[in-house]
């Protein structure tokens, strides 16, 4: 059985049949049929995948997988809660153990409300005082409401009802209760009459003698349902000849996981290790599969933005950061803590979230101490008389290697540069080759007496700059004041058209011995000579690059709310 059948790869429900109407079927089904407990959503899954057409949600179950006892105990809202996951879950109608109604006629009228609302169809209700006790403790001492104040809680019941078809089934308990089978006929009679859809005759013997003598007085006058938990030896072709409706199976799915969950435990526990029970468990691949995560896959392809499968980061982290003395003896400064995390994690946070999953770190000092997993690392051993070129082309190189330089863009970054993730999502929406994103609040910056990557563009940072293109003209630390624009946030885009021509210009750069220490500027402006064009995109603060003691202070605000104090 399938649980969501596709229509144009979507889910769609396998049977167009109002759940009420469903239930309403099964009751005045000419076969026998069965109903299978159910006590959570996972549960009520796995029985409609079983082939059973309709599910009974237990009293008994309900609370015992809270851990409390089947006396009312657990809150009528919090059975209605999950109720509601069970409908959700699956396509079957379900009929609550609505033990005694939860009170009065009133609260009755406010039960079937209720249900209706959330896709349950039908209830059954018990003919004990509220708050019930379980019918197998005790049994024939508990005592049973007045049947005429029974019968108006079934009437308030039909009288609340929006839906025609939802069903209030009456169990009757004067069998349980050892009032003998004239009390439960002269019961039934008063429950049809006040409107009850079918009755539950309910016994706690070990052999169906008291159903089945109850089955043959009542001639058919209504659908009846058992409950065989007591009389399970009895063979299921004795309730088909005796003309029963339905058949619960009323507590045995909780029972088989409690029985599950128990020798799983006590075997962990006394071999504490996986192994032992591995093949006893069902793979976690079939726990996501009965969470509907196919689904949701499928969704999300309709609904969210396209992930960015097709780019990747570059992140340039082989230096050691000297500036920092101690916080960088034996670790670089991308490994530096800021808000109690590397910087590098919340580097690769912030791609993430934007769906850059495929990170190429570049490692040189220190390179044993990156452990975070999930990333591809790639090291520049001659990091100590190199710069920054050198390091960008052994991830170029390890690109190419992977077969991904003429199918992947690349964003590249500096290990030690905080952002907000709007930073690199701006600048993986800008459709140019080659593009970077430039800091409008550069003076600001500027005041903190350190070295920065300036750029001059075409245009200065205007609102019209919003709407027209602007490319850059010339970066770097030497600009003078009144030619500068920007400042580069360190941040720069290449697309997989480009790589070739980017990879080939850098190995032009690199051929001569004395640019061994060059930085990114200089390849983009060894770019720009050549007659390619480099989009900037502006923007206004929300990143830090962190270059000395009170750039980590700085970044620990950054961290937590974007703002550099």
């Amino acid at each position: 059985m399938t649980l969501w059948p596709m229509s144009d790869g979507f889910p769609t429900m396998p049977n167009n049949m109002k759940k009420t109407s469903q239930f309403k079927a099964l009751l005045e089904s000419n076969e026998l049929e069965f109903l299978l407990e159910a006590h959570n959503g996972i549960s009520a899954r796995i029985g409609e995948e079983a082939g059973f057409k309709g599910l009974w949600a237990s009293g008994l179950c309900l609370s015992g997988q809270y851990a409390v006892r089947d006396n009312n105990e657990a809150s009528w809202t919090q059975v209605l809660e999950m109720c509601e996951f069970m409908a959700d879950s699956t396509s079957v109608p379900i009929m609550l153990d609505g033990d005694t109604g939860y009170g009065n006629f009133n609260n009755m009228r406010r039960l079937v409300t209720k249900l209706e609302q959330r896709g349950v169809a039908a209830v059954c209700i018990e003919d004990k005082l509220f708050p019930k006790q379980n019918s197998f403790i005790s049994g024939e001492t508990q005592p049973l409401a007045d049947a005429e104040e029974f019968a108006g809680k079934i009437r308030a019941g039909k009288d609340a009802q929006s839906d025609d078809d939802f069903c209030i089934v009456a169990r009757i308990e004067a069998l349980i209760a050892g009032w003998g089978l004239g009390e439960a006929m002269r019961r039934a009679e008063a429950y049809v009459e006040a409107g009850a859809d079918a009755i539950l005759i309910h016994s706690a013997l070990k052999r169906p003698d008291e159903v089945l003598a109850f089955q043959a007085e009542w001639g058919g006058e209504l659908p009846v349902v058992i409950v065989p938990t007591r009389y399970y030896t009895t063979p299921t072709d004795v309730f088909r000849d005796a003309g029963f409706s339905l058949a619960i199976w009323a507590n045995h799915m909780l029972r088989a996981a409690v029985g599950a969950m128990q020798k799983a435990a006590s075997r962990l526990a006394q071999e504490q290790n996986l192994l032992s029970i591995e093949d006893l468990v069902v793979p976690v691949s079939e726990i996501f599969r009965l969470q509907g995560a196919g689904e949701l896959e499928v969704a999300e392809r309709r609904y969210l933005p396209a992930q960015r499968t097709g780019t990747r980061a570059v992140v340039l982290a082989a230096s050691r950061g000297e500036e920092l003395g101690e916080l960088t003896e034996g670790r670089p400064k991308a490994l530096v803590e800021v808000d109690g995390r590397p910087l590098l994690q919340h580097i690769v946070d912030a791609y993430n979230t934007i769906g850059i999953k495929h990170l190429t770190v570049v490692r040189g000092y220190a390179k044993e101490a990156f452990a975070l997993p999930g990333l591809h690392y790639v090291d520049n051993d001659e990091f100590e008389s190199t710069g920054e070129l050198v390091s960008l082309r052994c991830a170029l190189d390890a690109l190419a290697a992977l077969g991904d330089d003429n199918t992947d863009d690349v964003v590249v970054s500096y290990g030690d540069l905080l952002f907000r993730k709007f930073v690199p999502e701006i600048l993986c929406e800008c459709e140019s080759d080659l593009a970077l994103v430039v800091d409008t609040e550069w003076r600001a910056s500027a005041s903190r007496e350190r070295r920065a990557d300036y750029v001059r563009c075409t245009a200065p940072p205007s609102r019209r700059s919003f709407y027209d293109r602007v490319c850059l003209e010339r970066a770097g630390s030497d600009l003078d004041e009144k030619d500068v624009h920007g400042e580069w946030m360190g941040l720069f885009k290449i697309s997989s058209r480009l790589l070739p021509e980017v990879r080939e210009t850098l190995e032009r750069i690199l051929a001569d011995d004395t640019n061994r220490r060059a930085e990114v500027p200089q390849l983009m402006n060894e770019l720009v000579a050549a007659g390619r064009e480099i989009e900037v995109v502006y923007t206004s603060g929300h990143w830090l690059d962190v270059n000395s003691l009170a750039d980590v202070v700085r970044a620990g605000s950054f961290g937590r709310d974007g703002v550099v104090e």
